[in-house]
């Protein structure tokens, strides 16, 4: 069952993502950036343990990123991720978010969700306030997939 995350979570939030973060599939993120935005994850646990996140971010007027999708290496391809993006994607409906982008490594994923490529450049420059604290940063090898809802 996927739920909203519990301020408990965030230290397991932080080693999930920045596991991939450390393999370059990811941004790495900070306790405190975890925290700050705790409200935007959602998570699946198993025994009390988080395998899965995602997050639903505010971007812009009508606009929201699904960032940070990780599931422990072990539990993948037992649909959590999938259930983390649908939760995702439900709450921006319940926002009134009109438009979903992610970027990615994994277009075929999220193609599965009716997200398309999209041009990085269309994108709204506020969404790349993060990207300075990538590595790749400003050689972006991401993929830019948006919904409309």
């Amino acid at each position: 069952m996927v739920e909203k995350a519990h301020i408990d979570d965030a230290p397991q939030i932080l080693a999930l993502v920045n596991y991939y973060a450390e393999r370059q599939l990811m941004l790495p993120r900070s306790l405190n950036d975890v925290y700050e935005s705790l409200r935007d994850f959602f998570v699946r646990r198993e025994e009390g343990e988080v395998v899965g996140c995602a997050a639903l971010h505010i971007s812009w007027q009508g606009l929201g990123e699904v960032r940070s999708l990780a599931v422990r290496e072990g539990a993948q391809r037992q649909g959590i991720g999938s259930a983390l993006v649908e939760s995702c994607l439900e709450e921006a409906r319940q926002l009134g978010m009109r438009r979903v982008f992610v970027l990615t490594y994994l277009p075929g994923f999220f193609e599965r969700f009716g997200f398309a490529r999209y041009a990085k450049e269309e994108l709204p420059h506020k969404v790349w306030a993060d990207c300075l604290n990538c590595p790749r940063f400003p050689d972006c090898d991401e993929i830019a997939m948006i919904k409309d809802l």
